[in-house]
């Protein structure tokens, strides 16, 4: 490799590392066009279309880095996506499905990238689900994400989220708490686990997940509104709903 080629992906790497995709392109696409055998430029070039809306571009750049190396899975997940904004839902579905079908139950032999990803991409469609009222499928999509990244604590708020949606309270709570031992400041954890016990009438343990809250970050406006209807006699008792 001529030290121009190597300068230049150095440099592109270092814009695309540092989020700065339009610096980035015009030193990969020059050294994709010198080196056309490198499949993580084409991935890189992908990424940087695909930011720009050039969505016939990305596709393109995509496919040259599966077809240079099939089992690049990052690159199939992008290319699925890609697939999927321009409309092209059955190729995107297959694309998906062969990116997925060698991790079947070995989800631990796909890199942590690939894993968030994949995790992501049930999440979004377990949200969907669930805003249709559909809590049965959207906690079957979030259970394969969880399956993917069990330390996602976000995820699991999500998931619980649903529970409490659906009236399951106890898996509701293991939810929420799961994530608080994970993450024992993430606010959204400590936000909705108060809301459910509150909901359940424990009223002095939901006041202790705000009051934890309004600790690790004063200006919290929920936990201050939860507070102040938990404590005014004339808010709501104990297994009302309270707002979101």
């Amino acid at each position: 490799m001529s030290d121009r080629v190597e300068q230049l992906i150095v440099l592109g790497r270092e814009h695309y590392n540092a989020g700065e995709l339009d610096r980035a392109e015009p030193f990969l696409a020059e050294a994709a066009s010198a080196r056309p055998s490198f499949p993580d430029l084409y991935n890189m070039l992908g990424v940087v279309y695909h930011s720009q809306g050039r969505y016939s571009d990305a596709e393109e750049a995509f496919e040259n880095a599966l077809r240079l190396n099939p089992r690049y899975t990052e690159a199939a997940l992008n290319l699925s996506v890609t697939y999927n904004d321009r409309g092209k839902y059955e190729r995107a579905r297959e694309v998906y499905t062969r990116a997925v079908s060698a991790s079947v139950g070995q989800p631990n032999a796909l890199d942590r990238f690939a894993r968030g990803k994949l995790a992501n991409m049930h999440a979004d469609l377990g949200a969907t689900y669930a805003g249709l009222a559909m809590f049965d499928e959207a906690v079957r999509e979030y259970t394969k994400a969880l399956d993917l990244c069990a330390d996602f604590a976000d995820l699991r708020v999500r998931l619980g989220n649903v529970y409490r949606d659906m009236g399951v309270y106890h898996a509701a709570v293991a939810e929420f708490e799961h994530a608080k031992k994970l993450r024992p400041d993430f606010i959204p954890a400590r936000i909705h686990l108060g809301v459910t016990l509150f909901s359940l009438g424990k009223k002095d343990a939901a006041i202790a997940e705000w009051q934890h809250v309004l600790t690790v970050e004063p200006g919290n406006k929920s936990a201050a509104l939860y507070l102040r209807m938990a404590n005014d006699e004339h808010g709501p008792k104990p297994g009302s709903a309270l707002p979101r």
